[in-house]
């Protein structure tokens, strides 16, 4: 089962600015997840799929492996999409590009999920969800059913379903059709309502298995996120 991980990395972002070149330790955010991702021992190749020149002459110094993408892309998954179009891969990872502390073991979890022929697509999610995260808008948490389904992702609780929340990991696995499929569809009511992109596939028919975890580091949004991080 041949499986590749691109890390889609957009220069611009919003509330944090070229953070996927942000110095960690001497090394920028996109390179520290490279890294973490090669680690993997599931993995036949990973590449990261970027937007801007400045991000290929960091990279091309690292000698990291990248592919130049179109700007016009709406998502990280449409980056990825542009990527392996022409590549014989049977699994893809999407790996987010501001995850530096991410765990390798993560990746080959999901990967293993895709023995099963009947697994389309999975991802990650943490059982650590406490008070603070339940009702952190910027938290996604997702409600799974009893085969380790997700059957619904909020961004704000709703009480009845509380109790059940876990904390969703922004990192998927998709069998490449199922992938292809995923992307030639328009956004659904409710990715568009909820501004959560894995509604798309649940709208559509297309099952997302979890993998579950003790417990899954927040993605930095802002740099306060990776401040705190540093200080633990």
């Amino acid at each position: 089962m041949k499986t590749i991980a691109v890390i889609p990395a957009r220069l611009h972002s919003t509330r944090f600015p070229k953070k996927i070149l942000y110095p960690i330790d001497d090394k920028p955010m996109v390179a520290h997840v490279f890294d973490q991702t090669k680690k993997a021992k599931s993995l036949d190749d990973v590449i990261v799929a970027i937007d801007a020149d400045d991000t290929a002459e960091v990279l091309k110094k690292l000698k990291i492996k990248y592919v130049m993408t179109s700007k016009d892309h709406i998502s990280g998954t449409d980056r990825i999409a542009e990527v392996i179009d022409d590549k014989d891969f049977e699994v893809i990872i999407n790996v987010q590009a501001d995850e530096p502390q991410l765990d390798p073991n993560l990746i080959d979890l999901l990967v293993s999920e895709f023995e099963d022929e009947t697994i389309e697509m999975a991802t990650v999610a943490g059982m650590n969800m406490d008070a603070k995260k339940l009702t952190d808008v910027n938290t996604v948490k997702v409600l799974l059913d009893r085969e380790r389904f997700a059957v619904n992702f909020r961004r704000d609780p709703i009480e009845s379903e509380a109790g059940g929340y876990y904390h969703h990991m922004g990192i998927y696995a998709y069998r490449k059709s199922v992938l292809d499929k995923f992307t030639s569809l328009e956004p659904s009511e409710n990715e568009i309502k909820f501004q959560l992109e894995q509604y798309r596939a649940l709208d559509n028919g297309i099952r997302i298995k979890v993998v579950l975890t003790e417990k899954v580091n927040k993605g930095i949004d802002t740099l306060d996120d990776l401040k705190q991080k540093m200080r633990k």
